[in-house]
């Protein structure tokens, strides 16, 4: 393989390896790493909903953003830039997470569920990959956002600063903070573990860009396999770590899985749902993190989406939960895929229209 293949395998392998150390030093099962659930459990922290066994201030995702930020700096990379469809991106990254807490987990928690023997996982990857071929179909026939533009410098450390006041938060734990003492949000690996196991993947993917949709989208768009090969090792690694560090939390199956339900036309659906945003947005959870980290206030609005979503979510009984999916949380879902598949049939329209005025335009200015 080549060099760089290497290097994308490895972070994948490092990812792995790392979500199965953060169960064995006390984080959920199966949920080592889950963006998405992260960042549901840092809205729950906040006050944004009061679903009180999923609060807490997850020092991985602080991690991230200053990880992706200082790595940024350091290699000249770091640029504010955005204002491409900002409105659109805060709805697509709310129907994301609705998306992602039908199924239970983003992208990663779906790859480190089923390298920890969770069949539900494989129903939820068929979902992915079916919304991600989806999402493609649209970006070859014209989806685009828009180009973002350069924006003023202190806009791009706006998420930085709002990890490090977070990060002060937890640490401090004033009153106001809401945290867990029961359920998956009380099931914490000790802060300063978690917060380098976040550092450590900021500064990785950050030079990696490794996303779970691009390692799709690109097999499917253009026929390269580079950012598969990361989800491999992600799984790989996840699988070789958790036999050697949780092999008692090890259970190949559907039932009884923890922090999952086995409805599996809604596990399907609900990662459908977060394919396609994903390949709408330009990244997964976890990629748009790594961005908000950089300096791209776009990504830091899909971010605002996701934390909406989540408020909702848990707000109005759209989150599943090990009891299964709601009512609520079907509709919300069908009505996410009616919204976004409106709004990008609706550009790529406008686009076509655009495309051939100007041809039409061009034709005549010849025959003139």
């Amino acid at each position: 393989m080549s060099n760089e293949k290497w290097k994308i395998l490895g972070s994948g392998a490092v990812l792995g390896i790392l979500a199965a150390l953060l169960v064995k030093f006390g984080n959920p099962v199966n949920m080592g790493i889950c963006v998405a659930c992260f960042y549901r459990d840092i809205t729950g922290a906040l006050g944004l909903h009061r679903a009180a066994v999923v609060q807490y201030i997850r020092p991985e995702i602080i991690g991230f953003i200053l990880g992706s930020f200082i790595f940024a700096k350091a290699k000249g990379e770091f640029r504010a830039r955005g204002g491409s469809a900002p409105i659109l991106r805060f709805v697509f990254g709310f129907f994301m997470m609705i998306g992602a807490l039908m199924f239970l987990g983003c992208p990663l928690r779906m790859i480190l569920r089923l390298a920890n023997g969770d069949l539900n996982a494989l129903v939820g990857l068929v979902g992915y990959i079916a919304g991600i071929l989806v999402g493609t179909q649209f970006l070859k026939r014209g989806f685009t956002l828009g180009r973002n533009t350069k924006q003023p410098t202190a806009s791009g450390y706006v998420m930085p600063a709002i990890a490090v006041v977070l990060l002060i938060l937890l640490v401090t734990a004033p009153s106001f903070i809401f945290f867990s003492t029961e359920g998956p949000g009380s099931k914490t690996a000790p802060i300063i573990i978690s917060l380098a196991a976040g550092l450590i993947v900021g500064l990785m993917l950050q030079r990696t860009r490794f996303c779970t949709a691009g390692g799709f989208r690109d097999v499917f768009l253009i026929k390269d396999f580079h950012f598969l090969w990361g989800i491999i090792g992600v799984f790989v690694f996840a699988l070789i770590g958790n036999l050697i560090f949780n092999p008692s939390t090890f259970k190949i199956g559907f039932a009884d899985q923890p922090v999952a339900h086995s409805d599996h036309v809604w596990n399907f659906l609900g990662m459908a749902l977060v394919g396609i945003t994903a390949v709408l947005l330009g990244g997964c959870p976890l990629r748009q993190t790594i961005l908000a980290g950089e300096g791209d206030t776009d990504a830091a609005v899909t971010i605002l989406g996701l934390i909406t979503g989540a408020a909702f979510a848990h707000n109005f009984g759209l989150a599943s939960s090990a009891a299964g999916t709601t009512v609520n949380g079907r509709i919300a879902v069908i009505i996410g895929f009616v919204v976004v598949l409106g709004i990008a049939t609706s550009i790529v329209i406008s686009a076509n229209k655009n495309k051939n005025k100007a041809a039409v335009k061009e034709g005549g200015q010849v025959n003139g």
